[in-house]
C-alpha cells in the first residue's frame, strides 16, 4: 500500500482536505496517515470531530502571540522531524496557509514528493490576501503534483512554467465536504441562532457576515464594519450574523459598532456543521473570507467580498460573486440592491457554480495513484460538462 500523509493546521484547511481523507481510507491502494500542526485549534478540532477524522500525529505548534516567522520556523522543524520518522511515499498540503508551505519545504528537504490541493490560486498583487498569496506561490516549484480546482488555477500554473503533466483539475473539495455537511440535520448550540435561521427559512431576510482579513485590520475594517451598522440600522427588520473571529484585533473593531443593535447577533465562531447550514439559510453574504467565496455560489447565495482582489476570480466571471472592497458605501448600496431588486438578486443566485459537483476529492484521489504508479487520472472537472450531466440526470 502507499503511504499517503495528509498535513493541514487551519479550519479551512481541515474541511477542504477531509473528502480526500476519507477518499483516502476508502481506497484499499493507500494507508492514510493524518497530521496536524494546530494552527487553529478548537476551530480544527471540531472540523476533525465532525467528518470523524482522529488525527495519526498532533503537532500542536500554535504559541499565543507568535508571529508568521516564529510559526513558519517551528512548523518546518517539526514537520521535517516527522516526515523523517514516518517517510510517507508523498505529502499532501492543501491550500496557502503557513502549514502548507512549511510543510512543503520539509518534504521537500526529505526527498519526498508534495500533493498541493487547491493549486493554483493566484490574486496577481504579494500583499493581497497577505500572507497567503505568497505561500502558495512559493509551494508551487516544491509540488510534484498540482490538484488544481479550476481551468483558470491551471492556466496561473502553466503561466509559471509548471510542466502540463503535473497539473490535475478536479474542481474544489470544499464543494464535496459542504454537500455532505448540508445533507445533515444540525441543532445550534446557540438558541439565538437556531431561532434566527429557521426565521430566515420561513423568508426573513438574513445577512450572513465574516471579517478577519489581515490586510483589512484598522481603518478599512472598521469602514466596512460601519456600514453593516448603517445597515442595521436602517433596516431594523434586517437580521444581520456575525461570527466573530478569536482575533481580538478583529474583535475591537467589530463589537463597539455592531453590539448595541437588537437586530445584529454576534456569535463566537460557529463550527461548521453550523455555519454551513447558516449559509444556506441566508439571504446574502458579506465576506472577505477565500472559502465562502465558494461554499455560497454552490448554494445559491449571492455573495459580496470585502476585498478589492480576488483568487478565486471564476465566480465573479460567473456573476455569482462581486468585488465591493471596504468603502462603507459601495457594501451598503451592493447589499440594498440585493435585498430591494429581485431581478438583480436572481441574476446572481441563479449563476453557474465553477467550484466543484461533489467529485473533487475521486478526481484527486486518481491523480494521486498515477502519480504513485497506481492508477490513471480521471478527466478534468468542467464545469460545464458538469452541468449538462446534472441537467440530464433530472430530466430523465
Amino acid at each position: 500500500m502507499q503511504r499517503v500523509m495528509t498535513v493541514y493546521g487551519t479550519r479551512p484547511e481541515a474541511i477542504k482536505m477531509a473528502p480526500l481523507v476519507a477518499a483516502l481510507e476508502a481506497d484499499e491502494r493507500f494507508s492514510a496517515i493524518v497530521a496536524v500542526t494546530g494552527q487553529h485549534r478548537e476551530m480544527l478540532d471540531q472540523v476533525n470531530a465532525l467528518f470523524g477524522i482522529e488525527p495519526h500525529h498532533d503537532l500542536d505548534l500554535m504559541v499565543p502571540g507568535a508571529t508568521l516567522a516564529q510559526l513558519t520556523a517551528r512548523t518546518v522543524q517539526a514537520t521535517s522531524e516527522l516526515l523523517a520518522a514516518e517517510r510517507p511515499d508523498v505529502v499532501v498540503v492543501q491550500g496557502d496557509t503557513t502549514t502548507v508551505l512549511s510543510t512543503g519545504l520539509a518534504a521537500f528537504y526529505e526527498r519526498i514528493p508534495v500533493v498541493h490541493l487547491e493549486a493554483g490560486l493566484r490574486t496577481g498583487n504579494v500583499h493581497s490576501p497577505f500572507p497567503e498569496e505568497v505561500n502558495r506561490r512559493l509551494t508551487a516549484p516544491l509540488a510534484a503534483l498540482h490538484l488544481a480546482p479550476t481551468s483558470t488555477s491551471r492556466h496561473n500554473l502553466l503561466r509559471e512554467a509548471i510542466d502540463p503533466a503535473q497539473v490535475a483539475v478536479t474542481g474544489n473539495t470544499v464543494i464535496d465536504a459542504l454537500q455532505w455537511t448540508t445533507a445533515r440535520p444540525v441543532s445550534f448550540r446557540d438558541a439565538r441562532v437556531q431561532q434566527w435561521v429557521d426565521e430566515a427559512r420561513a423568508g426573513r431576510d438574513l445577512l450572513l457576515v465574516t471579517a478577519h482579513r489581515r490586510e483589512s485590520w484598522g481603518a478599512r475594517m472598521v469602514e466596512a464594519i460601519t456600514a453593516i451598522r448603517d445597515l442595521a440600522a436602517s433596516r431594523p427588520e434586517l437580521r444581520v450574523l456575525l461570527p466573530m473571529h478569536r482575533n481580538p484585533v478583529v474583535r475591537e473593531a467589530i463589537e463597539p459598532l455592531l453590539a448595541p443593535l437588537d437586530n445584529v447577533l454576534l456569535t463566537e465562531p460557529l463550527d461548521y456543521h453550523e455555519f454551513a447550514h447558516a449559509l444556506a439559510a441566508a439571504t446574502v453574504v458579506v465576506t472577505d473570507s477565500g472559502g465562502v467565496q465558494e461554499e455560497a455560489p454552490s448554494l445559491g447565495k449571492p455573495v459580496l467580498v470585502m476585498r478589492d482582489t480576488t483568487e478565486r476570480p471564476e465566480a465573479v466571471q460567473a456573476g455569482t460573486v462581486r468585488l465591493v472592497g471596504t468603502d462603507g458605501g459601495v457594501i451598503r448600496a451592493a447589499v440594498e440592491e440585493l435585498l430591494d431588486d429581485s431581478l438583480a438578486y436572481a441574476e446572481m443566485a441563479n449563476a453557474v457554480n465553477p467550484y466543484g459537483d461533489g467529485h473533487a476529492a475521486e478526481r484527486s484521489v486518481a491523480a494521486i495513484a498515477e502519480l504513485l504508479g497506481v492508477g490513471r487520472r480521471a478527466a478534468d472537472f468542467d464545469p460545464l460538462v458538469s452541468e449538462d450531466a446534472a441537467d440530464r440526470l433530472v430530466t430523465a
